[in-house]
């Protein structure tokens, strides 16, 4: 994406554009920032796959099947622009 120099160059505008001063500053919040939105991250992946295993195994069903109420996203499916629409019998009006 860039190359050595590039980046050298961003580094060098932005120490003259923040100062050397509040560089190490700004490295340390943006630092803590990245681990604190990895940490978030990775907990929220762990949660979903908790959720998932569970539900799917008390429900009895496929981890991709759409439980009752629940609308589901039909991809390559090709519509007929003259045809009516069609409400499915559970959507409410």
């Amino acid at each position: 994406m860039f190359g050595l120099s590039e980046l050298a160059l961003i580094l060098i505008v932005i120490a003259v554009v923040v100062g050397v001063k509040k560089l190490p500053e700004l490295t340390r919040s943006a630092g803590k920032a990245a681990r604190i939105l990895k940490s978030e991250t990775k907990a929220l992946k762990e949660e979903g796959k908790e959720e998932g295993k569970a539900g799917d195994k008390a429900e009895g069903r496929a981890p991709d099947a759409a439980a009752p109420g629940e609308r589901r996203v039909v991809t390559g499916t090709i519509v007929d622009r003259d045809d009516p629409p069609v409400r499915d019998s559970r959507e409410k009006p």
